[in-house]
């Protein structure tokens, strides 16, 4: 890459006026200038095929016609009005996922991101059940506000312990990894709620809500067996807890399998609250909290938002939603997702690097691990720098860093499953034998 180009220029500018911890991609950050379809370009003319859609935002496509379309006709109308007026694309938006949530009688509420909408479902549980006491389950990520800070379990992504509220931790987000690793799947789901149980016996009074979520992105696509929040459900309802589960990466029919993460616990009924954002808007500012209305209306104060459900990203994401459904993109996500997972298993078992391959339709976390089996986190930034140099973007995450992330736009042809899954294996390879050069004698 060259080192002198608009690229480096343009570095050296974000550092001089941003945050010191605004973390950006490799060792020497790109410009995404524009994309079509699965691919993007950047500032200085190379092609990618973007297997991250800007961390599982860009949902459908790149420059899908529909959204394009509804939002440059709404911007020729009115950008903004705020939720004191009326909107028709923001109560057909709210009908329709309402309809989807498999919610009783929902009410929906629009935010500007999985953040904020994070925040609400808080300010919505521990106001219906007059408690500040959370439950949250173990690596968990839930956004960047000093509230969802507060509830987030995974302690590379908690930059401080204050807090406003008393969060209490669970296992169950984590299948491979703990004190219960070993165990069968339904006694990891035993021993789990055995844990549940002793957790809630040390409250003191009311707990307000669990929050969870069904994968856990941040923490590197981890995930607990199906059944396990069902299992959790019957604890809770018995003393009254509500619910949240956290479908900012995982709704939208993204795990192919499912359209929500909670259908995959479905036993004991729906969530009380669902939160949602990326996805639905494909890349506009978008998100929003579901719940039912006695736990939606509980609130007594005024409150409106400003730019939550405004007029163009509603208008763009109702455009989104519309087509994922019109072209059963689950569908595709399950077939495409199922062929990748198949591709990365095969090569995982002539690659020492990788630890593990898991994951659900295009949501697939590949763990690096180094000869000691340790996890390594270098051997995932180098995977991130090969994959990039051969025209792959993908993600990072994990408690320790040592996660790739793999999650494509929905519309993923079999052939460009095909073909992200040979650089990325290239990738793999070259990282696993730049690692094993440095372990030489």
């Amino acid at each position: 890459m060259n080192d002198t180009g608009p690229h480096a220029a343009l570095h050296a500018r974000h550092r001089a006026v941003t945050p010191a911890w605004l973390a950006t991609y490799y060792r020497q950050p790109i410009e995404i200038t524009h994309g079509e379809g699965r691919h993007v370009w950047d500032a200085e003319g190379r092609r990618y095929l973007d297997f991250f859609g800007g961390i599982l935002t860009t949902m459908t496509a790149h420059a899908l016609p529909e959204v394009a379309k509804a939002v440059a006709e709404q911007a020729g109308r009115i950008l903004h009005t705020s939720t004191l007026y009326l909107s028709t694309p923001m109560v057909e938006l709210a009908e329709q996922i309402a309809e989807l949530s498999g919610i009783p009688d929902a009410k929906v509420f629009f935010t500007t991101s999985g953040t904020e909408a994070n925040d609400a479902a808080l300010l919505l549980a521990t106001t219906y059940r007059r408690s500040n006491q959370v439950l949250a389950m173990r690596n968990s990520y839930h956004g960047r506000s000093f509230s969802t800070v507060g509830i987030t379990g995974n302690s590379s992504w908690s930059p401080t312990s204050l807090s406003p509220l008393q969060t209490l931790y669970v296992h169950g987000g984590v299948r491979t990894k703990g004190p219960f690793a070993h165990l069968s799947d339904a006694e990891f789901i035993a021993a789990c709620v055995e844990d549940l149980e002793d957790v809630l016996g040390q409250a003191e009074g009311t707990v307000a809500a669990l929050i969870a979520e069904p994968i856990q992105g941040v923490g590197g696509f981890t995930s607990g067996p199906d059944g396990l929040f069902a299992a959790f459900k019957r604890v809770l309802d018995r003393r009254g807890i509500l619910w949240i589960t956290d479908e900012v990466q995982t709704g939208w029919g993204r795990t192919g399998d499912h359209f929500w993460g909670w259908q995959a616990h479905a036993d004991a009924g729906p969530p009380d609250i669902l939160t949602f954002a990326k996805g639905v808007g494909n890349g506009l500012s978008m998100g929003g909290v579901v719940a039912r209305a006695e736990v939606m209306d509980c609130l007594g104060a005024n409150s409106i938002s400003t730019f939550g459900g405004s007029p163009i990203t509603t208008a763009g994401a109702l455009a989104n939603l519309r087509h994922l459904l019109d072209n059963d993109l689950q569908a595709n996500t399950r077939t495409t997702g199922a062929l990748l997972l198949g591709r990365l298993r095969e090569a995982a078992e002539r690659l020492p690097v990788v630890g593990e391959v898991r994951g659900r339709g295009l949501m697939i976390g590949v763990e690096l691990v180094g000869p000691d089996g340790e996890p390594s986190p270098a051997a995932a930034t180098a995977t991130l720098e090969h994959a990039r140099e051969l025209g792959l973007l993908i993600g990072k995450g994990g408690r320790q860093g040592n996660v790739l992330r793999i999650a494509p736009p929905l519309s993923l042809s079999t052939a460009e499953a095909e073909e992200g899954a040979e650089l990325l294996v290239r990738a793999l390879q070259q990282a696993g034998d730049a690692a094993g050069k440095e372990q030489a004698p």
